[in-house]
């Protein structure tokens, strides 16, 4: 019996749905089979395809998945037959293009935003922690590096410097853009050339192999997070529905604990259920029972509501808020948490923080 996949015919709007990379609604079409069951619900295409330029076809994923027995139907009833097959090497971005935008300055509108409640020492620390590029224009990179180092490619994404929250306006220009998107625009990548993602903040798996893993959703979270917790790696989905084992099965070997937005709770909670290694933490349902957090939170609001509040932040995210950071110079806890051997120079010369200043 063969198989065989075209994209789904359009019958209203019930017949597009939310592209799992960009968000929007009604913009992205699946493929079907013949009998119009569809092969997974990231495979593909969004309609966007200048702003978003999404597109993951049926062959990529048979691609990805070849090695999994129980993916391709057709091959079910002779699975012991099936070789092991390992996914080819993801296309990945030129290292030039990535080392080109990074720029340890405020002039991204997103970093001047997060100026206002994190040093600035940090701030750098973490454009050099997750290479986060920075346009021309004051937006942000996310690139997604995974766990070998390679560029998968970068989100680019604008967000008002006042407030600190996206762009959204359909009439902006430019809202939501790619890099692999841009470079083929320009004949910088071949025209096959096909994305291949990976979670955001993936490559601190490799760098940190000791740390627990924090998941979020938003790239924006895991920076906010990490400024104030640096001693866990916290990893970005980069959108609600992006919890597809592409993404995951890279955590698969690593103690996990999650914290989706609210709003995204029990999308989450079915999703996950595959990963026994994954835990779902309830502190933000918690905290917004008790109305200390609106209906759409975050981990970035809680912790947020901490600095407005006058209070230290938590240790942890697993604490219940009682117990508090013991180093009081911010960028020295998120500069020793990132280099040991800093706070075993502190600890075995008996230095004392007096205060932190940029050099000149």
């Amino acid at each position: 019996m063969n198989y065989k996949y075209h994209l789904q015919k359009y019958n209203g709007p019930k017949s597009r749905h939310t592209c799992p990379e960009c968000g929007d609604k009604h913009c992205f079409t699946l493929y079907v089979d013949t009998e119009g069951h569809i092969l997974d619900e990231r495979v593909g295409r969004c309609d966007h395809e200048s702003s978003c330029g999404y597109h993951y076809t049926p062959s990529e994923y048979f691609r990805d998945h070849s090695w999994k027995s129980d993916i391709r139907p057709a091959y079910r009833h002779n699975a012991a037959t099936i070789p092991r097959i390992m996914p080819a090497p993801p296309r990945t971005i030129p290292d030039e293009y990535v080392i080109r935008s990074l720029r340890y300055d405020l002039r991204s509108h997103l970093l001047q935003w997060m100026s206002t409640f994190i040093d600035p020492l940090i701030i750098e620390g973490l454009i050099e922690e997750y290479a986060l590029g920075i346009t021309r224009s004051g937006d942000i990179i996310y690139y997604q590096i995974d766990r070998d180092f390679r560029c998968r490619t970068g989100k680019i994404m604008k967000y008002d410097p006042a407030t600190g929250h996206r762009i959204k306006d359909p009439t902006a220009p430019g809202k939501v853009n790619w890099v692999h998107s841009i470079l083929k625009q320009r004949k910088l990548l071949p025209a096959d050339w096909t994305l291949s993602q990976c979670l955001f903040g993936e490559h601190l798996l490799s760098r940190y192999p000791d740390n627990k893993v924090m998941l979020v959703e938003s790239e924006k979270t895991a920076l906010i997070a990490c400024a104030f917790m640096p001693q866990f790696n916290w990893l970005a989905t980069g959108g609600k529905s992006n919890l597809g084992r592409d993404r995951l099965d890279v955590l698969r070997d690593r103690e996990v604990i999650a914290f989706p937005d609210l709003d995204a709770v029990e999308h989450w909670t079915q999703k996950l259920s595959a990963y026994p290694n994954i835990r779902i933490s309830t502190l933000i349902s918690d905290a917004a029972a008790n109305g200390t957090l609106p209906s759409n939170a975050d981990i970035a609001d809680w912790i947020i509501s901490y600095r407005q509040s006058g209070n230290a932040i938590p240790v942890s995210p697993e604490t219940d808020g009682t117990e508090e950071t013991p180093v009081t110079a911010p960028a020295v806890a998120f500069l020793t948490a990132k280099c040991p051997e800093l706070r075993l120079l502190i600890d075995e010369l008996g230095l004392e923080v007096l205060s932190e200043s940029r050099p000149m």
